[in-house]
């Protein structure tokens, strides 16, 4: 059975960017899910990813050559998301600009993809349904 996997934004950046400490791991990750099934992303990575090449067309080049499809946000991830992000909040959450971390884990866990991460601290303590592959789970 196929299963698709929502690659976060520091995932890509580790294999796109600079070299640095996550490259060798994001880079063998990335390979083990595309074995597994489809590697997906979103608007919303998208964007993050945007200062990273230096047009569109670099970026559309660079996700075609991984493999790396397309996927809309689910409006039925909006709301959770919300939800998500205002018990951190609540929580004490500090960090201001987190939403999109909440709008890419309810997009994995609303789509039926896994996340893969490299930091799932986050992911896990407020969707804890959510299938996620990280240094911690695939090694």
């Amino acid at each position: 059975m196929k299963i698709s996997t929502l690659v976060d934004t520091n995932v890509l950046v580790d294999v796109w960017g600079p070299p640095g400490a996550g490259t060798e791991w994001s880079t063998s990750a990335l390979a083990s899910c595309r074995r597994d099934g489809p590697l997906v992303t979103s608007p919303i990575v998208w964007a993050e990813l945007a200062p990273l090449a230096p047009d569109q067309s670099a970026l559309d080049v660079a996700a075609r050559r991984m493999g790396l499809e397309r996927e809309d946000l689910p409006w039925d991830a909006a709301f959770p998301a919300g939800q998500a992000h205002a018990r951190y909040r609540r929580a004490g959450g500090t960090r201001e600009r987190t939403l999109p971390d909440f709008l890419i884990g309810a997009h994995a866990l609303v789509g039926g993809h896994r996340l893969l991460t490299r930091d799932p601290r986050g992911y896990r303590s407020y969707f804890p349904d959510l299938q996620i592959v990280s240094p911690e789970t695939l090694r």
